[in-house]
C-alpha cells in the first residue's frame, strides 16, 4: 500500500478556474450507505477529492429508497466515481485492497464487524500503510451503548433534540436528518484534520464521528441553559421566547409569516412602520424584557392587527426598514428561490435515470465562488473500467471478474 494518493493529481478533479480545488489530488475510498457516511464523501467530494464509492453488486440501497429517502441517493453521491464489488469473494476483497493502496482516506459507516470480517477495519490496513486516515462514522463513540444500532430518529429520542421539537408529551423528530448531516459533516472535520497533522508526522490515525454525540452538541445549548439557570428547558413550543414578538403569524388569505422585533431598537421602529404609537407608548412594552413579560396580551394583539395584510405587503414593509423575516415556504418551492438561483446556491444534475434537476450545493463560498457540481451522481459501477485498468488489471481479467460476479 503506497497512501501516495495525494502527490498525483487527477487532473479531472480540478476546479475549472486557474486554481485547483483545495482537496485537488487527494483519494477517498468509501465503504458508506444511508446518509451518514456518504454525506462525509460529499463534503470531501465537494471540496475536490477524488472519491470512490464501493457498493455491493445490488448498489447502495438508497438508490431504491422511496418517501422522505428518495433524495438520499443524489444529493449525498454526487461528484463521486462508483465501483460495485462483492466483498464477500477474495478477488473482490482484493480489488479493494488495491484501490485501499491509492488512497489517502478510507470512509465506512457500517458495524465494526462487518468491517473486522472483511479485513477492511482500521486495525488491519494501518499494518500495510501508517500513512492511513480511516474514517469510521458510528451510532456511539465506544462506551457502554456501542453494541446499539442506532438511527437519526433514535438519537433524536434519547439525546433530547425530539423531547425539545415536539409540544409537551408529544416528542417529534427534526424536519431533517441533522444528525446523519452533521455526523458527516464532522467525520469530514476530522479527515481533514487528520490531513493537516500527517503532513507533519507523516502519520494516518483514525478518526471517529457518531449520531449520539452529535446530537448532544445540538442540545447543548439547552443542557448549558439549564446548567446556567437551574431550570429545566421546555420544549421549543412552550418556551419562554427571549423575544418580545418571534412568531409565525396567520395573514390575508391564509399565508403565513414569520416575524421577528428582537430589541428595543427594533421594536421602536417595527412602530414607526406600522404607525402603532400606542403601543410604543405603553409602558409595558418599554424594553425587550417588559414585552416577553407582556406576550400573552401583545401577541394577540399583534395578530389582529396584522390579519389584515399580505404576505408580501409585509415582506415588503419589513425588508425596507430592516426587521428580520421569512415567509413559510415548502421545500420544493426552493428550486425557484430568486436568490439561490442568483447567486449560484443551485447546480443543474442529471439523475441516475437520465431526468435533468438541480441540486443545492455546499453553503460556503472559496474565493467568492460556490463550490460546484464536477460529477453527477453515478449509475451503479459506472467508473468500474476505469477504476480497474488504472489498478493494473487488463481487458479480459475485468472480464473474468465480471464472469464470475466479482465486480458489475
Amino acid at each position: 500500500m503506497t497512501g501516495n494518493a495525494m502527490t498525483v493529481p487527477d487532473n479531472s478533479e480540478t476546479a475549472t478556474s486557474a486554481n485547483p480545488l483545495p482537496l485537488a489530488g487527494v483519494r477517498v475510498v468509501e465503504f458508506t450507505h444511508m446518509v451518514m457516511g456518504p454525506t462525509c464523501g460529499m463534503v470531501l467530494a465537494d471540496l475536490g477529492a477524488e472519491v470512490i464509492k464501493v457498493e455491493p453488486l445490488e448498489g447502495d440501497s438508497t438508490r431504491k429508497l422511496l418517501g422522505s429517502g428518495a433524495g438520499f441517493y443524489p444529493l449525498f453521491n454526487r461528484n463521486k466515481k462508483s465501483i460495485a464489488l462483492n466483498l464477500q469473494s477474495v478477488q473482490g476483497r482484493e480489488v479493494a485492497l488495491r484501490l485501499i493502496a491509492t488512497a489517502d482516506v478510507v470512509s465506512e459507516n457500517f458495524k465494526s464487524s462487518t468491517m473486522q470480517k472483511l479485513g477492511l477495519d482500521y486495525a488491519s490496513l494501518r499494518k500495510l500503510d501508517e500513512r492511513l486516515i480511516y474514517v469510521s462514522h458510528k451510532g456511539f463513540l465506544p462506551g457502554p451503548y456501542d453494541h446499539r444500532t442506532a438511527l437519526d430518529e433514535v438519537v433524536q429520542m434519547m439525546g433530547g433534540l425530539a423531547y425539545m421539537t415536539g409540544r409537551p408529551g408529544d416528542p417529534l423528530r427534526a424536519g431533517s436528518s441533522v444528525n446523519d448531516i452533521m455526523g458527516g459533516m464532522f467525520g469530514a472535520i476530522g479527515a481533514l484534520a487528520a490531513l493537516m497533522q500527517r503532513s507533519t508526522t507523516g502519520k494516518g490515525q483514525e478518526v471517529q464521528s457518531a449520531l449520539f454525540e452529535n446530537n448532544i452538541l445540538l442540545v447543548a445549548q439547552h443542557m448549558m441553559q439549564f446548567a446556567v439557570t437551574g431550570k429545566a428547558p421546555a420544549p421549543m413550543p412552550e418556551r419562554i421566547s427571549p423575544w418580545g414578538i418571534y412568531d409565525v403569524f396567520s395573514v390575508k388569505d391564509g399565508e403565513q409569516i414569520f416575524l421577528a422585533v428582537v430589541g428595543d431598537r427594533q421594536w421602536k421602529t417595527f412602530c414607526e412602520a406600522f404607525g402603532y404609537t400606542d403601543l410604543f407608548a405603553d409602558p409595558r412594552t418599554t424594553t425587550n424584557n417588559d414585552r416577553v413579560l407582556a406576550r400573552d396580551w401583545l401577541i394577540p394583539e399583534l395578530r389582529t392587527r396584522l390579519a389584515g395584510f399580505s404576505r408580501a405587503e409585509l415582506s415588503q414593509r419589513f425588508e425596507q426598514v430592516g426587521l428580520p423575516f421569512a415567509p413559510i415556504t415548502d421545500p420544493q418551492h426552493l428550486f425557484d428561490d430568486p436568490h439561490l438561483q442568483a447567486t449560484g446556491g443551485l447546480a443543474p444534475m442529471e439523475l441516475p435515470d437520465g431526468r435533468k434537476t438541480q441540486v443545492p450545493l455546499l453553503p460556503l463560498t472559496l474565493n467568492g465562488e460556490r463550490l460546484g457540481l464536477r460529477l453527477d451522481p453515478p449509475k451503479l459501477g459506472e467508473h468500474a473500467d476505469e477504476l480497474m485498468r488504472s489498478l493494473g488489471y487488463n481487458v479480459s481479467q475485468i472480464a473474468e471478474l465480471r464472469a464470475q460476479g466479482v465486480v458489475l
